[in-house]
């Protein structure tokens, strides 16, 4: 689907569908009437393009804080993504909060949607087009209708089902509804996935395909079945919670996971689609695959599902994310760089290939002890390596295409990320900016002298990690162009990947489905990522796969919301760093070792979670008279 904006048309949807006197024989002159905007068949597309549009699809300009479809001109949001509300990451300027009730807001924005997809659903039976066509109309409509409800009560819960355009007739009672239960609003969306599903055809070019309403079905019935899981261990209390707006009871849990489970096998059984190149000969070429499908998922058509298309530069248009997220060193001038820093125990939660089925931490002392977070401690014996990337040797290829590790090579540039370094009496001089003798040499604390010739741990500026990690996925392989709305990157909403992993943990959780097909499609995105060895179908292994093979795809905050792991995980929580240190006590040739700390400054901080923010506030309540949320 392509990217349409500014349409002339949005000034026309409050007044079109409203009926006229009789007696008034003229039409303004001042506006399109819907029979002239309907009649073309342009006119209906750039309609219908304007809806797919305003689809919460959280892509590449989805940012908290700001909302959808965030990229006018200056668009500085400081580079804040939903990833850096959860463990797996960390902004450089230490922003990575939990989410709260105003971080992702969609209320206004989601009705106006719904207003429109219900106008044009009242339209398309007046339209003098084909019944396969109006069939084809209605069905795009089903499905944008159930993506905006879907984007509605993974915030809200329950919330007003409104079906048909209102007209104010100047009693404003009218045109209250009151919210639904969780449970009907859940029920809705399934509906109209159907409905979807059963008008669209297997192909829709780049719109919506029955395919694409079959895996909005597979997502939805997850996070629905997820809530009515686990909802047990979180406590709320209010009128929301006793009049069943919020929560699901556990009862309908196996509802929900066989509504998944059969949205997904319809998919796996009967779809066009499979793995991006699922049999690589080595790590490496499994590194690029992986990578270059999220560059450009066009290369990636099999796997692909739904693509929401960025397809020209320029405000209002493009993505930020090169700019944004590219290290230090490549920034080519843009003054705000490295932002997106993955953090220590997302790189530990990576499979290594000789001891499959579990996490496998960076180890760094001779003792392995992961656990001691409490910075350098001379006393203890660091394990040494002349090459910094051999601590990473063995480690699962997606984290290379995900990740960018220090000293490794990103667009044919040595990413410089370091820490510190103990000079040669074993002074240690870490994250302070200093230098020291070598050699006949200097050797810098932070690798280089000029901020712009390293891209980790100092604070100048907030532009440079400080995790000890850099982030690649998105990223374009091709130099950073410093202005805003610079990237055309696509996003793929949909991908087959995700099907098997919703399948996987769906039977895994409920005890439904075919646990063996379950176990291969688990061990299939493992096997494009060249692990020889399957592991056993657990929800262990489940999560961690989804953790590592849709990692920074905005579902992490959602994984951790519909398990209702949020509040257990963020319970005065720090997050971590790994950070290489040139020992100089070790000699020549330089050594380097590793510190498993804290992260320093603001993003080391205690964090906590609030569990009234498993729902986010209703706006308006004063005036539109919804129950409230807690």
């Amino acid at each position: 689907m392509k990217t349409f904006k500014n349409l002339f048309i949005l000034m026309l949807f409050g007044a079109m569908f409203v009926s006229c006197d009789d007696g008034l024989d003229l039409q303004p002159l001042d506006r399109i009437t819907a029979d002239d905007l309907f009649s073309d068949p342009a006119g209906t597309e750039l309609y219908l393009a304007d809806l797919y549009d305003r689809m919460p699809i959280e892509d590449l300009t989805f940012f908290p804080r700001v909302g959808f479809n965030y990229n006018p001109p200056g668009s500085n949001n400081t580079g804040f993504t939903s990833a850096m509300t959860t463990q797996w990451a960390e902004h450089s300027e230490g922003r990575g909060e939990p989410i709260n009730s105003s971080l992702i807001q969609w209320w206004e924005p989601a009705y106006s949607l719904i207003r429109d997809v219900n106008l044009f659903m009242e339209i398309i039976p007046t339209l003098d087009i084909s019944e396969e066509e109006k069939n084809l109309y209605l069905g795009e409509a089903s499905f944008i209708r159930a993506f905006a409800y879907f984007g509605l009560v993974k915030r809200y819960g329950g919330v007003p089902i409104i079906t048909e355009p209102q007209d104010y007739t100047g009693d404003v009672d009218a045109l209250k509804v009151p919210r639904s239960t969780e449970e009907f609003t859940w029920d809705f969306v399934m509906s109209e996935c159907d409905n979807a599903i059963n008008n669209l055809g297997e192909s829709n070019g780049r719109r919506a395909s029955k395919w694409a309403a079959l895996a909005l079905k597979s997502k939805a019935a997850l996070h629905a079945a997820s809530i009515a899981k686990f909802d047990d261990s979180v406590d709320l209390e209010g009128p929301a919670v006793e009049q069943k707006l919020i929560g699901i009871p556990s009862t309908s849990a196996n509802k929900y996971y066989q509504m998944c489970i059969d949205a997904s096998a319809e998919i796996m059984d009967n779809g066009p689609y499979s793995l991006y190149k699922p049999n690589p000969s080595s790590v490496e070429e499994a590194a690029e695959n992986y990578r270059a499908m999220f560059e450009n998922p066009n290369i990636a058509l099999e796997e692909a599902i739904l693509i929401k298309g960025r397809t020209i530069p320029g405000d209002f248009y493009g993505n930020n994310y090169d700019i944004w997220f590219n290290p230090a060193q490549l920034r080519n001038g843009f003054p705000h760089p490295g932002r997106y820093n993955p953090t220590l125990e997302f790189v530990d939660r990576y499979e290594s290939y000789d001891n499959p089925g579990e996490d496998a931490p960076i180890v760094t002392t001779v003792d392995g002890d992961i656990y001691n977070y409490d910075g350098y401690e001379p006393s203890r014996e660091y394990l040494g390596f002349t090459n910094p990337l051999d601590i990473f040797e063995g480690k699962d290829a997606r984290l290379q295409a995900t990740v960018v590790l220090p000293f490794s090579e990103w667009k044919d540039t040595k990413v410089t990320i370091q820490a510190g370094f103990i000079d040669t009496r074993g002074n240690a001089k870490i994250e302070v900016s200093s230098r020291t003798r070598f050699n006949g040499g200097l050797i810098f604390s932070y690798g280089a002298s000029d901020p712009e010739l390293f891209s980790g741990f100092s604070p100048l500026g907030g532009n440079h990690t400080r995790t000890g990690f850099s982030f690649k996925k998105f990223l374009s392989t091709e130099p950073v162009v410093p202005g805003w709305n610079t990237s055309t990157t696509d996003y793929a909403e949909f991908r087959y990947a995700e099907i098997l992993l919703n399948y996987a943990e769906a039977v895994v959780e409920s005890g439904l489905g075919d646990p063996v097909k379950a176990k291969t499609a688990l061990n299939a995105t493992r096997k494009r990522a060249f692990h020889q060895i399957e592991i056993d179908l657990t929800v262990d292994n489940v999560q961690r796969e989804r953790t590592v093979e849709l990692s920074f795809e905005n579902k992490m905050m959602w994984d951790l919301m519909r398990r209702r792991t949020y509040h257990t995980t963020f319970n005065n929580y720090r997050k971590h760093a790994l950070k290489p240190i040139v020992d100089l006590t070790k000699g020549d040739p330089i050594q380097y070792i590793f510190v498993r700390g804290r992260i320093t400054g603001q993003g080391g901080i205690l964090r906590n979670f609030d569990e009234r923010s498993y729902y986010q506030n209703i706006p308006g309540v004063s005036l539109n008279d919804l129950v409230p949320n807690p």
